[in-house]
């Protein structure tokens, strides 16, 4: 596996993580105890997912995410509560996936994997907040059910395919800072107009 493709592997897990990061570390420790997805053994600092403990806890992790993320306000708590979980878990899993021998490698995939979560992580919650104050009850469960197909499907795509990882992780990148370019403008807008309000009032 070549620098661009690990580079794009350990970016792609690591701004899935800041969606679902119980799912990534479920997913790839699962995929790994079964054998259905044979990582490279460079990444074999990934073993310890594969771990039956930690697929467990994962696992319970996971199932009250998938039942928290379908509440509105609810899932923007479990988001706060998160927002040093997966930038977290999005770091370590990034700094996994680079050659353990290489201390400057370790370093940057820490650094860089927790911002890249972060960065999901930021925009997952604050389109949440928006789509929350949507007066009608059914958008937060279509939005959070999308988001775990999502998640889902690009987390076993980059594993099975780390020269698809590159395309995602670019892709995942455009699509957080659009969302949040879109935040901050309806942000701005509802100040604007709630500053008109008050004066004409």
């Amino acid at each position: 596996m070549g620098a661009v493709e690990l580079i794009g592997l350990a970016a792609s897990i690591s701004l899935l993580s800041g969606w679902r990061i119980y799912l990534c570390v479920f997913a790839t420790g699962l995929a790994m105890r079964t054998g259905w997805i044979e990582l490279p053994q460079h990444l074999s600092g990934l073993d310890a997912l594969a771990n039956p403990w930690v697929i467990g806890i994962a696992a319970i992790g996971l199932l009250a995410e998938f039942l928290a993320d379908k509440i509105a306000w609810l899932d923007t708590i479990w988001d706060g509560v998160h927002s040093f979980v997966r930038p977290v878990g999005g770091a370590l899993l990034a700094m996994a996936i680079v050659d353990p021998q290489d201390p400057a490698w370790q370093v940057a995939s820490l650094l860089l994997g927790g911002s890249a979560a972060l960065l999901s992580h930021g925009a997952k919650m604050g389109s949440r907040v928006v789509v929350n104050a949507s007066p009608e009850p059914f958008s937060n469960i279509v939005v959070s059910s999308g988001e775990d197909v999502a998640a889902g499907g690009l987390l076993l795509l980059v594993l099975a395919n780390p020269v698809a990882a590159v395309i995602v992780a670019l892709g995942l990148i455009l699509v957080a800072f659009a969302l949040i370019i879109a935040l901050r403008r309806l942000l701005r807008r509802f100040g604007t107009d709630d500053g008109r309000g008050r004066s004409e009032g």
